[in-house]
């Protein structure tokens, strides 16, 4: 299955990285949000069917993003894997307790392990 990304980071040159990375191992990135608005309007727009959410969005929160992401009605929505540069330990609850399909530490971040979360979550 061909995947379409979106990436949600404030940092543009994360994101730059990320796409090269991820394009570069055959997934398509549709697009990229520094905000949970563009982020909603790109996922209704581009329609990924994954969307990487930076826990820390400056003065937003991922898990905002992850929650609007993943309620929204009028398209099928993404499957959501929220990413940092903290440990999942810092966070391990407030993950669990949101509608993301995983978490993935950005030193992680391949088109591979994408593929395996989605795989294990049954969203492939």
């Amino acid at each position: 299955m061909a995947l379409c990304c979106l990436i949600v980071d404030d940092n543009d040159r994360f994101r730059e990285a990320a796409r090269r990375l991820l394009e570069h191992e055959g997934i398509t990135v549709v697009g990229e949000a520094s905000t949970s608005a563009e982020a909603v309007r790109q996922a209704g727009e581009l329609r990924p069917t994954v969307a990487l959410v930076d826990i820390d969005l400056g003065e937003e929160s991922g898990f905002d993003v992850a929650s609007r992401l993943s309620h929204t009605t009028d398209v099928e929505p993404p499957s959501v894997i929220l990413i940092s540069t903290y440990s999942q330990r810092d966070f391990a609850d407030m993950i669990e307790a949101s509608p993301a399909v995983a978490f993935l530490p950005k030193p992680d971040l391949s088109a591979r392990a994408i593929q395996e979360i989605l795989e294990r979550s049954g969203r492939d």
